[in-house]
């Protein structure tokens, strides 16, 4: 039996330690319902982990404390890194080839795939075939996350994509320091970082943020966290789809419907 090539290319692979405790936050949050409710042990993949395995080990740590059972998969397309993070594998966390076609041992559906800082090196036209690819091989009632950060994890963005297409946007800052909240610009996923231009729904977004955040400046006073809690409720005032409550934006963290952001001819 021919043994299936694995669907994507190798990228730059750089990470650091903690880079993505944003969306592991969130993974063990609002997302954690997925874990509990699995009604075997659920999977979860760290898909395009690169160089260094840190994300998987931290990934499995932080889930852990959801559901003891868990299993991480790291999925990687370079082959050196595979054989470089297998010393490492411990009970609940392995390694292995593969790409966006999610290669979990025995055949088993992810409940979870996080792939982080992956698409955002491949070209605007390939998100779609890569998310299709991936979703097909989910669990019922599995979620993709594609998203990207930067180097040291203040600044994130994610996508949430299910069976029937993309669901969220999730931008998530770290407070402490933060001039204005459109500085995720940078850091938009690929299905929306070209997309951030007049007309387009996500360049809004990023203007209602800023504008909201300038007129929440007399709440500074109280915190960063308070100024940005009053961002977010004038947001959803405004008549933006914005998910969850004051929980998750005193983390410095907003979801919105995706059908907010949806571009104009995209996903």
């Amino acid at each position: 039996m021919a043994v299936q090539r694995p669907v994507g290319v190798i990228t730059r692979g750089t990470t650091n330690p903690n880079r993505l405790r944003r969306c592991d936050r969130w993974l063990a949050g609002p997302q954690a319902w997925r874990l509990r409710r699995a009604p075997a042990t659920p999977v979860v993949v760290d898909l395009g982990y690169g160089a260094s395995p840190v994300t998987a080990l931290e990934l499995h740590d932080r889930l852990r404390r959801v559901r003891r059972d868990v299993e991480v998969v790291g999925v990687e397309i370079d082959p050196d890194r595979v054989a470089a993070a297998r010393p490492l594998e411990r009970p609940g966390l392995r390694f292995v080839r593969g790409g966006f076609e999610v290669p979990v041992p025995g055949g088993r559906r992810p409940v979870l795939v996080r792939a982080f800082n992956v698409l955002r090196q491949y070209a605007e036209d390939e998100v779609e075939p890569a998310w299709a690819t991936t979703v097909a091989r989910l669990a019922p009632d599995g979620l993709l996350v594609d998203g990207t950060c930067d180097e040291l994890g203040r600044l994130a963005a994610w996508v949430a994509v299910g069976a029937g297409g993309p669901e969220s946007l999730t931008l998530s800052w770290r407070l402490r320091g933060l001039e204005r909240p459109g500085v995720v610009a940078e850091r938009l996923p690929k299905a929306l970082i070209h997309r951030n231009v007049p007309g387009e729904p996500v360049h809004a977004l990023l203007a209602a943020l800023d504008e909201a955040w300038l007129r929440q400046a007399p709440l500074a006073s109280y915190g960063v966290r308070q100024r940005f809690i009053g961002t977010a409720t004038a947001v959803r005032d405004a008549g933006w789809p914005v998910l969850g409550g004051p929980s998750r934006w005193r983390l410095g963290e907003l979801t919105l419907a995706w059908d907010a952001v949806r571009p104009h001819q995209g996903p």
